[in-house]
């Protein structure tokens, strides 16, 4: 239960954190999915091509884009041997990563002109941690507030692909398997789940691209979808 004064400090956090990133010459585009979506070679893509515009790129991820998140990523997707992961500890893991990440890389590298491309970011919790392990949405939005200081992306690729067809494509691309590739099918449905419920509940930051098209085509489309948000 999260009593009032909390409620009103988280608030005025959030003002002051959303007026400050108003300010901040650089953009945030991250992209999302379930796993074999096609994330890591459409971001590859993507940052060859703002570079050649002449925009200053930077490359990152969820968890592991600072070396403390590096360490959590290890334990979060390799986890400890004999000892599963509790789920609350999961989606904490999480926050610290995102929260040491905003310090250290987002924040710095927005404030000074530069285009991020971020491989998972607040949705990726909320679908994960949220539809997939079934924990408070309410509370996983109060840690994103926690970690990001209210900092949206100004816009998130949702690389929408069929749950199986992902799954097949990440275990040929790298054999083995890590600890939330493992999960049920049913697990990887409801993430799937919460992408489509996020897309509908925020139109305006979260584009649907269809990840089943070529790999070029996928980025054709990417690509008019930030000419026209971004005004690039």
């Amino acid at each position: 239960m999260v009593s009032n004064f909390t409620k009103k400090a988280l608030a005025s956090a959030f003002f002051v954190y959303k007026n400050k990133f108003k300010s901040m010459s650089g953009k945030l585009i991250v992209f999302e999915g379930v796993e074999g979506c096609g994330k890591t070679s459409q971001i590859e893509l993507c940052g060859h091509w703002l570079a050649n515009l002449g925009l200053a790129v930077v490359v990152t991820r969820e968890p592991g884009g600072t070396d403390l998140g590096l360490h959590l990523r290890r334990l979060l997707l390799d986890g400890v041997e004999n000892k599963p992961i509790a789920e609350v500890t999961e989606l904490l893991l999480y926050a610290a990563d995102r929260a040491q990440h905003l310090a250290e890389e987002l924040k710095p590298n927005l404030a000074v002109g530069k285009y991020i491309l971020c491989d998972r970011y607040t949705d990726s919790t909320v679908a994960y941690q949220g539809y997939g392990r079934g924990l408070s949405i309410s509370l996983i939005n109060q840690l994103n507030y926690i970690a990001t200081g209210g900092l949206e992306s100004d816009v998130t690729i949702w690389l929408d692909v069929d749950v199986e067809v992902g799954l097949v494509r990440k275990k040929g691309d790298v054999g083995k398997l890590d600890r939330i590739e493992q999960e049920a099918i049913a697990f990887h449905r409801r993430v799937q789940q919460g992408y489509a419920e996020l897309a509908a509940s925020y139109p305006d930051r979260i584009v649907r691209v269809d990840g089943s098209l070529s790999q070029e085509a996928v980025q054709q489309v990417i690509q008019q979808v930030l000419r026209v948000k971004l005004m690039i």
